[in-house]
């Protein structure tokens, strides 16, 4: 199979819950336990930065690893979902997987894949520790997909272990209240491995300092730290709490596990992230007159920090393109969202997609008023045509509407 035929292949065959939802979700690690043996244990031949949380972790990972990167040392990245290409999943130094690795992986390996039912995440975690032991990275930072307790990135015995939050999303699998979300977060803290903590409540942190205490780890609390507000070239508000995780992380790196990082290498890989990592669509702008801004916020939490960024900013007119997919809390999100805009509703152009007509009409519960588009590119470009020199267009909702607009 070519590289297209092969991703074809594994979107298609495979339970994929970016695509799916719920239906993809495993709520054990079986599998997963039963590629690592399968595969030789790759992932016990990697030293590993894993991390977890509601809001944050991607631009977190992203963070740790341009700063390992600046330091010198080859680091792999493991991140999902992916915008444009599946290989944005992977990367070392930032350059993604090469093609014919992933054909070759999984044209090897696909009879086991059928044979054993994997899940579509269960087999991109399977590929990319294989990939980051072949070629032998100093460092690989692990992004957890979904959860942590049993998410397919927890077979690992990381350096140390990070939670950026905790928030109400994926309420269907990992519990409708925060300290039962903070418990499955919570289950990538490890016997005697160092756990950072970027932001806490009242509600989660004594199930934090529960299960540290349990596995005897040290615990660190990031938001508690007091530290300058390094520069860096990711934009959002939100970051400020993030770059105070990936502070706080390297310094126990630093101190804990006698990782060399100077302060020079910190501050270049926090200034150099999108360049030296690839990372896109965090407070991303696209364009300037009308500026165009697009985040991948896509829940309460994230939202709510993205909407006051954005009301912050001088326009004459605000229009907000946006779609959502279909197992959101609606009544969550839609009061976030300013009133004195002009939305362009759509469905990102997927099966968990939301439909346009659907969101609009909810959207009017809320005084939000706008039309619907048979797609994010039809409501892209019309927001486009709309918009004045000095308006300012906003892309986001999901991941996937930033996705198909980038």
């Amino acid at each position: 199979m070519t590289y297209q035929q092969t991703v074809d292949w594994m979107f298609k065959q495979l339970p994929m819950y970016q695509l799916q939802g719920a239906s993809a979700y495993k709520k054990d690690l079986t599998n997963t336990l039963l590629l690592m043996d399968y595969l030789g244990h790759p992932e016990k031949n990697l030293r590993c930065i894993h991390v977890a949380g509601t809001n944050g972790k991607g631009s977190t990972s992203h963070m740790i690893a341009s700063v390992l990167q600046a330091a010198g040392y080859k680091t792999g990245l493991y991140t999902s979902p992916h915008l444009k290409d599946f290989r944005e999943r992977i990367k070392i130094d930032g350059e993604e997987i090469p093609e014919n690795f992933v054909q070759k992986f999984v044209a090897k390996h696909r009879a086991f894949f059928e044979s054993n039912d994997l899940s579509f995440f269960e087999m991109s975690v399977g590929l990319a520790f294989d990939y980051f032991k072949t070629q032998a990275v100093d460092f690989a930072v692990i992004e957890t997909g979904l959860g942590g307790r049993l998410d397919s990135t927890n077979v690992i015995t990381p350096l140390v272990s990070v939670i950026t939050n905790i928030g109400l999303d994926h309420t269907q699998f990992l519990g409708n209240t925060l300290e039962l979300i903070a418990t499955e977060k919570a289950g990538i803290i490890k016997h005697n491995v160092p756990v950072i903590i970027g932001e806490y409540s009242k509600e989660t942190k004594p199930v934090f300092l529960a299960k540290a205490q349990k596995e005897q780890a040290p615990i660190f609390f990031a938001s508690d730290l007091v530290s300058e507000d390094y520069a860096s070239d990711l934009l959002g508000d939100y970051q400020f709490h993030n770059k105070k995780t990936v502070v706080q992380t390297l310094r126990v790196l630093q101190e804990q596990l006698h990782i060399t990082v100077s302060e020079e290498q910190l501050k270049e890989g926090l200034l150099h992230t999108v360049a030296n990592t690839g990372l896109l669509g965090r407070w991303q702008q696209l364009g300037a007159h009308p500026k165009i801004i697009c985040d991948t916020a896509h829940n309460k939490d994230g939202l709510s920090i993205v909407m006051r960024q954005l009301e912050q900013q001088k326009f004459e007119k605000l229009h907000l393109v946006f779609g959502v997919v279909n197992d959101k809390d609606l009544s969550q999100i839609l009061p976030l969202l300013p009133k004195k805009a002009i939305y362009y509703f759509c469905k990102p152009n997927m099966p968990r997609g939301l439909e346009a007509d659907l969101l609009c009409e909810k959207a009017k519960d809320f005084d939000l008023i706008g039309h619907p588009y048979d797609s994010v590119i039809t409501a892209y470009k019309a927001a486009r045509q709309t918009a004045s020199h000095e308006d300012l267009i906003y892309v986001g909702g999901s991941t996937f509407v930033v996705a198909e607009i980038l």
